[in-house]
């Protein structure tokens, strides 16, 4: 104890001289440990001299050192590159890809009453999407992507042949009869159409003695009616935008809302379009357990999509002069289409649903339907119609049921998870004997 009294000053001194904090701290700790070590060899006899106590655990100190430069370099970039924090963040990136999508369903609604093909029109937007998609994922899935086979290759164009040709075609002929706003409205069933499907073909279970259960059951059946509203009844008109005075720009003329639209045609267009986009999430899930590179994936069937699109337009569109542009608009509409839908936007999706998971990204849809609806009332001058306005009234709720059933459906999976490992160390810890070649943790009971 009085060679620790004696040496405890010459460490206070000796550190005291080191203006950095930590390095301060570190030299200290590394000393008095060399001291401690010093009084239990030498019973209790004092070291002469002050350098005794540092050769003994420099290395120690060399790791100490660069583990706090690091820890103090990676806080400070990160304080410098992320000084907002990630939830905020990931509000900020779904708000701007709502924002996005939204745009797209005017800049497309913009498209098809400025004379653009809609045939001509998911050509070029998916030529520009394959040109986006294609890098990444050869170079960024070069060592996850299997081999390719010809069965992988019918499954691909299959793939495309859901999500990409019907969804696609179907989405553009229901929007040309009914409106932006309301197109996007039927799209927030998407999650309960997908959740039906995933029951019927025994990929999803349904548990109508579990909340969970019941909630998906009833957001499914609210979507349906809300469809079935939004296609059966369209009702007066709510809200009809005054349009101003001397405006003589004459875009906004060519922008507007065409004339002669089949409500009814245009709404079973857009089920089908649901249909469609549904099916393929369900198609999709077992060619990803089987080829897990999912921008490789999407690379192949965006590429068997815009080989299917081009036999399409070869046979049905005849007009030459229907593939060149003749105005900015047209131009603006498909890069649009191309760059922003299918290339920036799918990558904000991606990197939503890592961070935040997919429950948080559906949360926000809703939000494109209102962004849609300011948009198509400024832009073209948009009519809201009562039956509209109840069915996505219904749809959004139906949405957010569905959205809840799966909310709790994970904590249901988290806590039989929890039990079933907890069952299982017990078992484990009775026995006397162990194996490593039985598994460390029981299989995950989650549905896929």
């Amino acid at each position: 104890m009085a060679a620790r009294s004696l040496c405890s000053p010459s460490i206070i001194i000796i550190t005291g001289m080191v203006p950095n904090q930590n390095l301060r701290s570190a030299i200290g700790a590394v000393m008095s440990a060399n001291l401690e070590r010093w009084n239990r060899r030498e019973c209790g006899r004092q070291p002469k001299t002050f350098e005794a106590l540092l050769p003994v655990d420099i290395t120690f100190l060399g790791q100490e050192l660069a583990s706090m430069a690091d820890a103090g370099g990676s806080a400070s970039s990160k304080r410098m590159w992320c000084s907002v924090p990630e939830r905020l963040q990931l509000h900020m990136a779904m708000l701007t890809l709502q924002f996005g999508y939204a745009g797209f369903h005017v800049v497309s609604r913009a498209a098809l009453n400025m004379g653009v093909s809609k045939l001509v029109f998911p050509v070029y937007r998916n030529i520009i999407a394959l040109l986006l998609l294609l890098p990444f994922a050869y170079f960024l899935e070069k060592k996850d992507r299997p081999g390719i086979t010809l069965n992988f290759l019918l499954q691909f164009f299959l793939l495309a042949l859901v999500g990409i040709t019907a969804n696609q075609g179907f989405y553009l002929l229901g929007l040309d009869n009914t409106s932006p706003t309301f197109a996007s409205a039927i799209q927030n069933s998407v999650p309960a159409i997908t959740f039906l499907m995933a029951a019927m073909f025994g990929i999803e279970k349904v548990r109508l003695n579990r909340i969970d259960g019941v909630s998906k059951v009833i957001g499914t059946a609210l979507c349906v009616a809300g469809a079935s509203v939004i296609t059966l009844y369209q009702g007066p008109t709510i809200y009809r935008p005054t349009p101003p005075l001397n405006r003589p720009t004459p875009m906004f003329v060519s922008l507007g809302d065409a004339k002669g639209k089949n409500w009814t045609l245009g709404c079973l267009y857009l089920i089908g379009h649901c249909l469609s986009w549904s099916g393929w999430l369900v198609l999709q899930a077992p060619v990803l357990k089987k080829y897990p590179a999912r921008l490789s994936v999407t690379s192949y069937t965006c590429f068997f999509g815009l080989i299917q699109f081009l036999i399409i337009a070869a046979v049905f569109e005849r007009d030459a002069q229907a593939w060149i542009f003749s105005s900015g608009g047209e131009v603006f509409t498909i890069l649009y289409a191309g760059v922003v839908a299918s290339g920036i936007a799918f990558a904000v999706q991606i990197w939503c649903i890592d961070r935040g998971g997919p429950v948080f990204v559906a949360v926000y849809q809703p939000v494109q339907t209102l962004v849609v609806a300011i948009m198509a009332s400024i832009a073209l001058g948009e009519e809201f119609y009562l039956g509209g306005i109840i069915g996505a009234v219904l749809i959004i709720a139906g949405l957010y049921l569905v959205l809840y059933g799966k909310s709790e459906e994970r904590k249901f999976a988290a806590q039989e998870k929890a039990a079933i490992q907890e069952h299982g160390n017990s078992r484990a810890g009775s026995h006397i004997k162990t194996s490593l070649t039985q598994p460390l943790l029981p299989p995950s009971t989650e549905n896929v």
